[in-house]
């Protein structure tokens, strides 16, 4: 498939283009791609194929239904089969499609993919253990910005998240508050005695520091310029000074 020609982005129609050195973001955004346009199709991915199959009213016994005696229900929900292979099909490459085109049903479709970029459940683990011992070593530097930190965090929990693992949104507040430099001492104290911390999202803990991150450069701002301003005065009038230093020596002269 030609990446410069695919229309991924300029239509809900195409699936995102599958990314193998970004296999998590791709994974992610596939997903709410896939739930977003039938949820049908994501159990068939995940859960394996519906099968023909319907409840006999007469001995409640479930049966298979040959095609020509299924409903137009059933064939409906069937299709489902095909479609969900065919939205991941839209959304590999080539050289992906090759490697997975001998699946029968899109449940081992994902599951080859998963294996081959996400590794088995061994690979897995280990991922998520380094990840997790990023989570809890986190910390900001004392001139790191709010954004900075946050697009570092955020990059740690989503990937914790693309593998099914990952805390509550309570923790992540805490644990940002926590990883702040003591510097901000002051404002987590009074964050945590104005907010309720088990109901605070941390975009809103995110928006309240970067407001805090404003006042604060802004009053820096302004010392330095008070600074600079005493200086440059003291600077003249020592430059004054001397000139009158030199005028009386010329008198005296």
């Amino acid at each position: 498939m030609d990446s410069d020609k695919y229309l991924e982005g300029k239509s809900m129609q195409r699936p995102p283009l599958f990314e193998s050195d970004s296999f998590i973001y791709w994974k992610n955004r596939f997903e709410t791609y896939v739930k977003s346009k039938d949820l049908d199709l994501w159990h068939v991915i995940t859960n394996g194929d519906f099968q023909p199959i319907e409840q006999n009213p007469k001995t409640k016994l479930d049966e298979v239904i040959p095609f020509e005696k299924q409903s137009d229900d059933l064939k409906k929900r069937l299709a489902k089969n095909n479609e969900a292979k065919m939205v991941i099909y839209n959304a590999l490459p080539r050289k992906e499609y090759e490697r997975i085109f001998m699946c029968n049903t899109a449940k081992e479709i994902w599951k080859t993919l998963l294996i081959t970029h996400q590794g088995n459940s061994q690979v897995k683990d280990n991922k998520i253990d380094l990840l997790v011992q990023q989570y809890e070593q986190f910390i900001i530097s004392e001139d790191e910005s709010i954004d900075s930190a946050f697009a570092r965090f955020n990059t740690i929990i989503t990937s914790l998240k693309a593998l099914d693992e990952g805390y509550s949104s309570k923790n992540y507040v805490r644990k940002f508050l926590r990883a702040l430099h003591p510097k901000w001492r002051a404002k987590v104290t009074a964050i945590e005695e104005s907010k309720d911390l088990t109901s605070l999202s941390l975009d809103e803990l995110i928006g309240n520091l970067k407001v805090h991150e404003m006042i604060i450069k802004k009053d820096s701002e302004i010392v330095k310029a008070k600074g600079e301003r005493k200086s440059l005065a003291l600077k003249a009038k020592k430059e004054s000074s001397d000139e009158e230093c030199s005028t009386f020596g010329s008198e005296d002269e």
